[in-house]
Formats: C-alpha cells, structure tokens, sequence
C-alpha cells in the first residue's frame, strides 16, 4: 500500500514566507539537494536543468522518478538530433508542504531550473504554484488533482493528470441508472477530500438525486472512530456511498466496513478514481474486504507502445532501484504514465523553445530586501520561462496514457472505465463519456449497447440493490396517527378503558395506507402510534421532523406550510375546501300553479290544436252526421266541444267518416301523452319542495355579522381568520351531529349559518343530513389528505405510485363502502335534482307534426273527393266563376245524400233513426240549412 501522506490547511502565503523564513534559518542543513548521476551529453548539446520535488522514498516517488527518467531516456534515444538534454535535480519534500515548498525555492533559487515537475499531493501545490509563477517557472503536476488549483489561475501551472471534478458526471450517470434517490459521499477531512464534493452534489443534483448527509473521516482516525461513523451510517436509510480518499485510507475504511456487515446485500459502493486507480496498489486482504465496490478509473487505451513499456519497466525499475526485491516492485499505475507523459512533453517543449536565454534576472527590490536571507524577496525570473510555457501549452501527442492534450492548464480526457471489483481483482463493466453516456464498449458507434455490464453487488447479488433499506437495524417504523374525537370514520383510535392502552387503529385512512403497504415489492414493518390528543395538525406533522416519528398516517392535508417540513405522497382523496349551508323551501303558494306544469307556448300551441282538430272534424263530419248539422252556431259549438272533450275523454258524438276516425285517434293519443305529463308535473309542483341553500357567498356572512362553524384543529381556521372572520364568529365542532346541532341553533342562538370544512368530511356529514344541508362550489384549493414522511425519504416515491394503483383498482372501492356505505342512499347532488322542470313545445312537437298532417292529408283527400263528385258544377263554363262558387260552397254545405244508409243510422236520445225515414223527409219537405 502507499504510503501515508501528511497534510497542511494553511493557505496564507505570507504565512508561509514566514515559516519558510524560520525554517531555513534553524534547519537549512535538512533540505538535502541530490543531484541525479551525470548523464552523456554529447559535445555541442545544451544541459537544461528541471527539478524534481517527491516524497523520494514512497512507492509512489520512486515510481514516479523512475517513469520521468524512462520518458528522457526513449525520448533522447530515439530523437538523438535534439540539440537540449534535460538534467533532473531532485529534491525531497518528506511528504509535507512546508518542505515541498522549500525544495521548489531551493531548486529556483539556487540551480535556476527551468521547470519543476511535481510536488505529488494538490496541498503541496497550493503553494508551489504561486512561486512558480511569481518566477515565471512552469510547475507540471501529474498527480495534484483536486479541482481547486483551477482557480489559481497561474498560467505556468500545468495539470498532466484528470481534474477529480471531471469524474462527477459519470457517478451522476450511475446512480440515474439505477434510479437511487439518496447518495451519501465519505471522504477525507482534508483539503483532498473535500474538494470534490461540491462539484459531485451538483452531479447528484442534477439527476434529482439528494445527498442527505456527508460523512467526514480524519485520515489519523482511530479505528474506533471510523466504525462509530459507519455505525452512524447503518441507522440511516440511505445504502448508496461515494468514497474519495486516499488508497491507504479507504483500505482501513473498507475493512472495517466488512466487520460490522456493511459489505453484505443492499448495499451499494461506488469509489473515485483516487481509488480505482491504485487497485493494484492495494492489499489482497483489502481487495476481499470491497467485493461488489463499483469503480470510476481512468480509461488508458491499449497500444504498442503501452505494451512495450510494461513489458520492459520492471527490469528499468529494479535498475534504478536496485535494493527492491523482486515481489516488492509495485505495477505502474496511471500516475506513472502521467509522469512519463510529463516528462516526454517537457523534453519537447525544451527542444521548442530553444536555449538562448537560460538564465534568471533579479527583479526591482530595495537593498535592504536585496541583502535578506529570505529567498521569497530575492527570487529571480526566469527569462526562458514564458517561451517554455507556449511551447509546453501547444504540445500534441499520443502518451501512452492516451492523447496528450491541454486546455486552459490541464489535461483532457472524457473518457472513463467502469469496473467491478470481483475475486482477487477488477472487471470492465462499461464505460462513460459526455459525448454518449453509458455504453458498454469503448467503441462508439450507434449498435454500441448502452448501460453497464451485469455487476456483481456486495453480497455476491446480481439484483440490483434498491438503494434504501427501512427499517434499520430491525427498527419498526414508528408512524404517528391522530386521536379525533368526530369523524371517526377517517381515523379511529380505539382504547381499553381501564388501562388507557391503544387496542386497534382503525378508519378510511389506515385501510388506505395498509392497501397501499401491501402492495410494495418488499416488506416494511411498522406499527401505529396515537399522537397526543392535544396536537393540532400542524403539530403533529412536525413531530416528524422532530424524528418522534417515521411518518404520520390519517386525514392529513397536503399544505405548503407544511412541506417545509414534511416530504408528503400524492393525495389519495379529493380536493377543495366548500361551504355547507342549510336548505330551505323557497315555494310560495300561487293560485295559479296550475298553469306552471306548461310553458306558455307550449299552452298556446295546445289551444291552437283543439280549435284546428274541431275545424278538420267539422269539414269531415257535417255533410254525413246530423249531430255535426243545425245552425252554424250549433255546428261551431258542437264541433269545439267535441274536440276540447277529448281533454278528458268525455266525447259522445259518434264520427260516421272513416277519415275522421283516423284524425281522432292520432289525437287523441296526442291528448293522452300532454295531459299524463301535465298531471305528473303538477303533482311534483304541488309535493316536491323547491330546496335551495340559505347562503351563496361568505362575504354574506360577513355582512351579516353571522357565525360560521369549522373543524376543530383544521387549517381551514387560517383561512376564516385571512377573510377578517371576528373570532366571536367563529365556531369550532368535532362531530357531524355536533354541527348538526349548531346549524340547528342558528347564529341567533349562538349556533352556526354556515361551515367551511374539506370536501372528504363534507361528503360525510352530506350523507347523514343529505334533505337537510347543501354545499355551495369550492372557495378554497387544497390537494386532499396525503401521507408526511421525513423529507427526502425514499418511500415517498415508492408510495406515492402504489396509491395510483390501490385508487385505481376494485380495493379502494371496497374501503370507501366499508366507511361510507349511506353515500350510495343519500347525497347532495340528489338533492339538487330534486326541483321539477317545466313541460315545453320541445318535448311534443313531434306529436303534434303528426296530428297536423294526418288532418291535413284527411282533410285534402275529402275536398278533393268532392271536387270530384261535383265536378259538372264547377267545369260548366256557361256560368260566372263567382256563381259556380257560390253553388259548390252551397253543396258542401249541405247534407251527402249519396251516404250510404248503414253508415247513418244512429240513435238519437236512445231512440232507433231510420235513416230511409229523413232521406223521404228531406226529399218530400226540404230544409232550410
């Protein structure tokens, strides 16, 4: 493993200058320089001196130098025209950034190197850099990778290695994947630690996932201290962990981990590439302890080149370090090829910018500085150090870690590996860029499958984990209802007398939230907890937030205020806030009520029918029926009265046309259907009341000074109280018989004229008093009752979706029959129908369109027959049209004397006619019609 690294969190660089300052008055004789060995420098090349600042004697030092002297040596052999050679001088750091800063004034001041590579951690470039550049010394880091350098903005600080920020989307991508809600980040309590997180929240953020807590590690915390923070961990929900620290660090944190059985199934780990980086550095007793850990690793394309050099560095390695024992030789890391990038980029930007002006100029400073022993006032420029920096920023190659490239400073990659830690080392899983995501294969084309690979879970399971895992620890979820005193049929808390002890939980509401519970794919264990009596709601539903509870179940309503709080699921009943009122009987007596059953055109056109039907039975009946015949009064009376008798069926006259017989049935099947609905409907004028509400508007209560009622705790107090309601106004109830009781009272007697309550127990009181109350429409917004849990809880979502499903289904139709059985008998709307509707021409006009033709059509087809007898009458041409006529209207008037017989005999007063008897009559003794 790597060896442990030191930290600073100074960052005042006048600070520093004074400890620097003491540090080389009292201890100058610790700062070692060592040179590297003389190299070959063939006759007419120019020596460039470079300095090297590492922890020399850490793996991760040793390594480093030997792949920068690798890099120089296959760089020189293979391009022996260059006219430079590199000369590295090294110096030590001892892993502190006091010393590291030390060594680069060292390598400034007094060899005036034209560049430093290094120092290794991103503490120990803090500083570094801001001499570099007062210098004008380019300072190439291949490992300081924290993303807070950035914002130095030193253009001769160069970063050969991934920014940890460019990371944070891959994770993000991951955990949208698997749909996980919550992530919490460990990571080191140092500047290296934190300095990825902000960038990794807003990842998070972005694929609306929380982070609900950091957890923070020293990295000289005892054994001890990082179990209590696992342990810590274990009680939360939350299952999905990002680590970023050190190698050396995470080991202790893995293998405690998988003491304590946070290795196990549901589970889920997901480490940085600080980490995944460096498996190979890691012990195999660790490696057991992180099976199923996902990681995000560097992405190093497969070459010739990258082949050859793994193939040849260990026998290189052992060369330039020759007491290292075969099995302690490390295997290169990334870092390593960074640092041969580095180092072969250096070397090029060398040859570039050419050798005229290797040297340093002192800069303007007083004589007093000029003689001080503090290297900061005396610290010269480097005259070559702005040609080396474009020659360095331009630089274009092929490494061996993949495509050397810089942007602003730091090197560009968008490519990275994921991989599965499983057995005694990794597997490729996927791999991600920002150009196409996920993807299986690093070959992008569009048949390249998306997503990951199938990876192995902590606990050796296939099954994605769900990210979340409640209870903990056994823990029931302790969810907290209400105590109501009314309404019961919501919420029912049912107790034993003797000993106060809670016997059952019943109600609407906690069958729903059982339906909804026995849906979900996986079990939780809860039980109910009655609240104190004395909680309001808004009270209650803080008691969440307090952590008194898991979560509040029972006709809780959705409100903004309490969001604040309180994570709520979708409603599982109606919204609104409506008024209640009494109904009253606004039917006045009227004498004339009898005309209100028909509308007044539709009593217009049944007139004109009456008087058009006698008018058709007249012209049918009086050349053939003697009843028909007399006076033209007796004709006119006879005829109306037969017509408007057939009202009530009290017609005598015998019809002896056969046309007529036609007309008088279609009519009276006519006169059936009008006066059956006539007399319907004035039956329902006369019984049915005329219900409506006693009030329409609120502000009528306002105006009239009247009390109005509201549930006792409801939020809808707020909302009278917003409305400028006197609290003398104001009356509060528990039961619907309790408000039943204040409407009874009135205001005048202290009871109510009105109630604002929530649709869910207004359909409630609606159902026992439904002939007796109305509602008037919502006044007021609410999104109905829901159920709170903790804010960010990861069975918000779940619930939320299995209440579509339980709504939806035949289950949540069986609950509200279980509770609210008398909504089926009795309901407001009933009520509404109640009031009668008026008879109009619209309903009948059909019938009397058939009356109207069959009477037309009997009525043309007689005239034309007698037109047709009569015809030598009217064809004679001899004779004035006025006269001819006069004859015709003279005959129609007259008696048919070609009936025949049968059809005439009738009985008149019971008495037999012999019809022969009045044709001899009138043939012997004529009338006068």
């Amino acid at each position: 493993m790597m060896r442990r690294r030191k930290g600073c969190r100074c960052s005042d660089f006048g600070m520093l200058a004074v400890v620097l300052f003491l540090n080389m008055l009292l201890t100058t004789a610790t700062v070692v320089t060592v040179q590297d060995e003389e190299e070959k420098v063939v006759p007419g090349e120019v020596k460039v001196k470079v300095g090297v600042v590492f922890d020399l004697d850490s793996v991760f030092g040793e390594m480093s130098l030997s792949c920068i002297s690798m890099a120089l040596d296959d760089l020189y052999s293979s391009r022996s025209y260059y006219k430079t050679r590199i000369v590295l001088h090294s110096i030590d750091s001892n892993d502190t950034v006091v010393d590291a800063a030390a060594a680069a004034l060292e390598l400034i001041k007094k060899e005036e190197v034209q560049a430093i590579i290094g120092p290794t951690s991103s503490m120990q470039a803090n500083f570094i850099i801001n001499i570099g550049d007062k210098a004008e010394v380019p300072i190439i880091s291949f490992s300081a990778t924290r993303p807070s350098l950035t914002s130095h903005r030193s253009s001769f600080f160069f970063r050969a290695a991934q920014n940890d920020s460019s990371q944070v989307k891959a994770i993000g991508a991951i955990v949208k994947t698997f749909k996980w809600r919550q992530v919490v980040p460990i990571h080191s309590d140092n500047e290296f630690g934190e300095g990825i997180i902000p960038y990794l929240i807003d990842a998070l953020q972005e694929v609306d996932t929380d982070v609900p807590y950091q957890s923070k590690i020293s990295a000289s915390a005892r054994d001890e201290q990082i179990i209590d923070e696992l342990n810590n961990l274990m009680k939360m929900p939350t299952r999905v962990f990002v680590v970023h620290m050190a190698p050396h660090h995470a080991s202790r944190l893995f293998t405690k981990a998988k003491e304590i059985g946070m290795m196990k199934r549901g589970y889920v780990w997901i480490i940085t590439d600080a980490i995944a980086n460096l498996l190979d550095l890691i012990d195999p007793s660790v490696l057991e302890a992180m099976q199923g850990v996902v990681g995000i690793k560097t992405y190093v394309p497969r070459s010739k080149g990258l082949d050859s050099f793994k193939h040849d560095w260990r026998k290189r390695f052992q060369s330039y370090y020759p007491r290292r024992k075969e099995e302690d030789i490390p295997e290169v890391d990334v870092f390593g090829l960074w640092a041969y990038d580095a180092a072969w980029a250096l070397a090029m930007a060398v040859e570039k910018a050419g050798t005229d002006n290797l040297r340093y100029t002192s800069t303007n400073i007083t004589a007093s500085k000029m003689n001080s022993t503090n290297y900061l006032y005396t610290l010269g420029v480097n005259q070559n150090g702005q040609k080396l920096r474009d020659a360095f920023s331009n630089l274009k190659f092929r490494g061996l870690a993949g495509e050397f490239s810089l942007i602003d400073g730091q090197l560009q990659s968008s490519l990275f590996e994921i991989v599965n830690v499983n057995g005694n080392g990794r597997r490729n899983v996927g791999f991600w860029s920002a150009e196409s995501g996920l993807r299986r294969k690093v070959e992008e084309s569009e048949r390249s499958a998306k997503g990951l690979r199938s990876i192995i879970w902590p606990g050796e399971r296939i099954v994605t984990p769900k990210g979340w895992e409640i209870p903990t620890n056994g823990k029931k979820l302790r969810i907290g209802v209400p105590v109501k005193h009314g309404f019961r049929e919501f919420v029912s808390v049912i107790r034993d007398p003797k000993t106060n002890a809670t016997i059952d939980v019943g109600g609407y509401c906690i069958d729903v939230f059982k339906a909804v519970i026995e849906t979900l794919p996986y079990k939780v264990d809860y039980e109910f907890v009655p609240a104190n009596p004395n909680f309001s709601y808004n009270e209650l539903t803080y008691q969440v937030f307090l952590g008194k509870f898991d979560a509040v179940v029972g006709d809780i309503t959705i409100r903004a205020n309490r969001s604040s709080y309180l994570d709520y699921t979708l409603p599982f009943t109606e919204s609104g806030v409506a008024m209640v009122v009494p109904m009253k009987n606004s039917k006045k007596t009227n004498a004339w009520v009898f005309l209100k059953p028909l509308t007044r055109d539709l009593w217009f056109v049944t007139a004109f029918f009456f008087v058009f039907v006698a008018f058709v039975i007249w012209i049918l009946e009086h050349r053939v029926n003697e009843q028909f015949r007399g006076s033209p009064l007796d004709q006119l009376c006879t005829s109306l009265w037969y017509s408007f008798s057939t009202m009530v069926f009290a017609h005598r006259e015998v019809t002896l046309n056969n046309l007529t017989r036609v007309v008088v049935v279609v009519w009276l099947f006519v006169v059936l259907i009008i006066t059956q609905s006539y007399t319907a409907s004035l039956a329902s004028l006369l019984t049915v009341q005329d219900l409506k509400p006693t009030v329409t508007d609120i502000n009528q209560l306002l105006k009239n000074g009247d009390n109005i009622g509201y549930q006792d705790g409801s939020f809808v107090y707020e909302i009278l109280k917003s409305l400028k309601f006197h609290d003398s106004q104001l009356k509060s109830y528990e039961s619907p018989k309790e408000m039943h009781q204040l409407f009874t009272r009135g205001s005048i007697n202290g009871g109510i004229s009105a109630a604002l309550d929530e649709i869910p127990y207004i359909k409630l009181f609606l159902a026992m008093y439904c002939s007796q109350y109305t509602t008037t429409e919502p006044t007021y917004k609410a999104d109905g009752f829901g159920f709170g849990f903790p804010i960010g809880s990861p069975l918000v979502p779940h619930i939320s979706r299995r209440i579509l499903e339980v709504t939806e289904s035949e289950r949540m139709k069986k609950i509200e029959e279980k509770w609210f059985k008398t909504l089926k008998e009795c309901t407001a709307s009933k009520v509404a129908e109640l009031s009668s509707t008026r008879l109009s021409i619209n309903s009948f006009w059909a019938l009397f369109l058939i009356t109207g033709v069959a009477s037309l059509c009997s009525v043309a087809f007689y005239v034309g027959k007698f037109l047709y007898d009569e015809r030598t009458r009217w064809q004679n041409v001899q004779s004035p049209i006025g006269e001819r006529l006069y004859k015709l209207v003279g005959e129609f008037m007259k008696r048919d004397q070609r009936a025949h017989p049968l059809r005439r005999r009738i009985s008149i007063n019971g008495v037999p006619f012999n019809p022969q008897a009045i044709v001899a009559s009138d043939d012997d003794h004529p009338r006068r019609d």
